[in-house]
């Protein structure tokens, strides 16, 4: 199936979503003030801020903070356009209206070329689908944490409310005082006027609240005080004085606590148990079997008065378990069933241009590569937990999630009762790189808490279950076929791919309202791949979507982190076999995307590309473009005692307009190395359908002692934000292996790499 095809009939050629489509206006996101919680002494002016009685200024928060800043970044917009002190912004979990649904996120599904997407006239297919994607999202209000959109998506709608909060103060206040709104000033949340008269906001915000100004517009550029200075994250203090809460860090009265044991065997179910040993010890109150809900393995939690005693009662369960019916998983056998796949079918074209065939056979000579990547697990530092409350037909959860709308979901489908009867309680999360965006967990802790007549039961995974029942980054392979005329230009480049596709499997099982496996191509199967910004005249990039028994997520920077490294290690081929400079190679390709090699070149050149380097180092670059942003990369590695050695990593970003400049640094730095972690020693075996490594001595990750100098670069722009937390992820795993194959002449195609 073509992608054209599938795109004209699933963006609705059939009248009512094309006719008028230009015309339609998007519904606001401004929202009501109802929306807002009702706190005694506060004034809502509408769905996202409230004022209190002392002037400060309250924000409707429906992003989850994860170690993103993502907190702090969204309280300067706020800030900023009230002109009030950041620490004058305080945050509330928001409601569950659609107005906080990640709109951006969804529209960064649709499987469209970026340098079609960033085109000043966008063609009429890309106008319509981000038109009609946007507009079922705004519906569909999914209030997610992922996809690095938090910034993109409520760039404009926050700025735009506190506009109007701002607006319908001062208006306030110039009918208090008879005064033109236009003579009134603000400064740090105080309005003042040339006459002396002054009062800050919460002496004015109930006179504002029901005004509807009109013609409002956020401030300048021009104007900015705040938006674009690095500013100090306000989550950090709490989390240095141990004041900070995160999921395992929730105590209520009357609480207990409950350890699972999942069946080893992914996919598998419980036979038998005999409890009596595990109630026979100290505070073991009782065992639950645990159904394989939201997607997870079956097993047991044993519940007690405090963890230890739990994860020792669990331990002392006898249990006989019953293998998945149709086998255990094996990735060796998979690796081949993928390999046989990617030779045998020819999947969904996500992108083409040109006449590949033809030049295929007009080529001089053609060159050929298989890479592959390995499952990798997410490994947060706070393993999974939740904990929560059944009582009076109600259901009451605290959980580190990145989906609370589906984390309440699930809640009311395992009590069964209402949405509307389950309150869900945000808490930090120690990690998430998607793996929270999975509610397995939620619903154990729900499934716990029905069986505790009305206590609390926190409920947590070791890190051996975590580890060994994590719903994985997928096994891909791709197999990169290029043609090269008789004086060395390369006419057509050809791509495809094979693995597991994660979008309609985490539809399936995290969204209760559907039912069974959703039928959709998935662009992060391709992506890194057949949205490159080289400038082929040829190109021919497809997918093979398979679906094995392993359990597959979405990880930080889902297909890029793989596919980057695929991409960008065979450009490096192709410079290399058309004997280029790998630099100069990237840059004559890139003649119709100067933003790429804007960045590529800044990357080099402070870098030194190209300069002498000390004895047994060598460079490697990198260029790659996730959600959003394009990142260049430079790696300084060398090999000594059998170890690869990074010691230096220059990455450039072009994100668009910077929110927190410091922040954009924090997660270069963190995505290299999260990154070069996995790039290193991240890989999950699995045989007989359990998983091989089960905690860090068998799962790396980098010390401190191995983690490179890095050095960021924010190219300045004007255009609007693009994505942070995940750009930084996939350009090192080949920054890293193109400085390998400049070392030793050996170029390395498979993930880990090795010395």
């Amino acid at each position: 199936m073509k992608r054209r095809t599938w795109l004209l009939s699933a963006l609705g050629t059939t009248g009512a979503l094309v006719v008028g489509w230009g015309v339609m206006p998007a519904r606001s996101r401004l929202g009501s003030p109802e929306l807002m919680l009702k706190t005694q002494g506060d004034v809502a002016l509408n769905g996202w801020i409230k004022i209190a009685q002392d002037g400060a200024v309250i924000l409707a928060m429906p992003r989850s903070e994860m170690g993103q800043g993502v907190h702090t970044a969204l309280a300067m917009l706020v800030a900023e356009e009230l002109d009030v002190p950041l620490n004058r912004v305080r945050l509330e979990q928001a409601g569950a209206d659609s107005i906080y649904g990640n709109v951006a996120m969804l529209l960064g599904t649709l499987p469209f070329h970026p340098l079609d997407s960033e085109a000043e006239h966008k063609p009429i297919p890309i106008k319509m689908g981000e038109w009609i994607v946007g507009k079922v999202a705004r519906e569909l209000g999914l209030n997610a944490t992922g996809g690095s959109s938090s910034i993109v998506d409520l760039w404009e709608p926050l700025r735009m409310a506190a506009a109007t909060a701002r607006a319908s103060l001062v208006q306030a206040a110039a009918l208090a005082w008879q005064v033109p709104a236009a003579e009134i000033t603000l400064k740090e949340g105080v309005m003042q006027h040339a006459s002396g008269k002054s009062a800050h906001y919460g002496q004015m915000s109930t006179a504002a609240a029901g005004s509807t100004p009109q013609g409002i517009t956020p401030k300048s550029r021009a104007d900015w005080k705040l938006i674009g200075q690095s500013t100090a994250r306000t989550d950090i203090p709490s989390k240095v004085t141990g004041q900070a809460q995160f999921g395992l860090d929730v105590r209520l009265p009357g609480m207990v606590f409950a350890a699972v044991r999942m069946n080893p065997q992914l996919g598998g179910t419980v036979a038998s148990m005999n409890t009596q040993a595990a109630l026979a010890l100290p505070g073991v109150h009782k065992v639950v079997a645990l159904d394989a809900l939201g997607g997870g393995t079956a097993g047991l939690a044993v519940v007690a008065s405090n963890t230890w005693q739990a994860r020792q009662g669990a331990l002392a369960v006898q249990v006989q378990w019953q293998a998945p019916s149709a086998g255990g998983a094996d990735s060796t056998r998979i690796q081949a069933a993928l390999l046989h796949s990617l030779n045998t079918e020819s999947g969904f074209t996500f992108h083409e241009q040109g006449v590949t065939l033809q030049a295929e056979k007009a080529a001089a000579r053609r060159i050929d590569a298989l890479y592959q990547a390995p499952y990798l697990a997410h490994a947060t530092m706070e393993p999974m937990n939740c904990t929560a409350q059944v009582k009076d037909g109600k259901v009451e959860v605290w959980a580190p999630t990145q989906v609370p709308l589906m984390a309440r979901a699930i809640a009311a489908k395992v009590a069964g009762v209402k949405e509307d009867q389950v309150t869900v309680h945000v808490t930090l999360l120690g990690g998430g790189f998607g793996r929270r965006l999975e509610v397995d967990f939620v619903a154990q802790a729900v499934q716990v808490a029905m069986a505790c007549t009305g206590a609390p039961v926190q409920l947590s995974w070791s890190r051996e279950e975590d580890m060994t029942h994590d719903f994985y980054r997928p096994m891909h392979l791709a197999k990169f076929q290029a043609s090269v005329d008789a004086p060395g230009e390369v006419t057509s480049l050809r791509i495809k791919s094979a693995g597991d596709a994660i979008s309609p499997r985490w539809m399936a099982r995290a969204i209760p309202m559907l039912s069974g496996p959703i039928d959709m191509p998935d662009k992060t199967t391709s992506e890194g791949l057949f949205d490159l910004p080289y400038g082929f005249a040829s190109q021919h990039m497809s997918h093979v979507a398979t679906q094995s028994s392993v359990p597959v997520g979405f990880w930080r920077s889902v297909g890029h982190s793989h596919n980057a490294f695929f991409s960008e290690s065979f450009m490096d081929e192709l410079a290399i076999a058309t004997k280029q400079d790998p630099l100069a190679f990237r840059l004559s390709w890139l003649k119709e995307a100067p933003r790429y090699a804007a960045v590529l070149q800044k990357a080099a050149d402070l870098a030194g590309w190209g300069k002498p380097l000390p004895a047994g180092h060598a460079h490697g670059l990198a260029l790659h473009q996730s959600f959003g942003s394009i990142v260049a990369q430079v790696a300084e590695v060398s090999l000594a005692n059998g170890q690869i050695r990074v010691h230096r990593v220059v990455c450039v970003i072009d994100c668009g307009t910077v929110v927190n400049p410091a922040t954009v640094s924090q997660q270069m730095e963190s995505g290299v190395v999260f990154g070069l972690s996995a790039a290193l020693y991240g890989q999950i075996d699995i045989v007989n359908g359990v998983v091989q490594q089960s905690n860090f001595p068998s799962y790396p990750m980098l010390n401190f002692s191995q983690t490179p100098v890095v050095q960021t670069h924010i190219m300045a722009s004007k255009r609007e934000p693009g994505g942070v937390g995940e750009p930084a992820v996939p350009p090192i795993a080949p920054a890293v292996g193109n400085a390998l194959f400049a070392l030793t002449g050996q170029r390395q195609r498979s993930l880990p790499l090795k010395a």
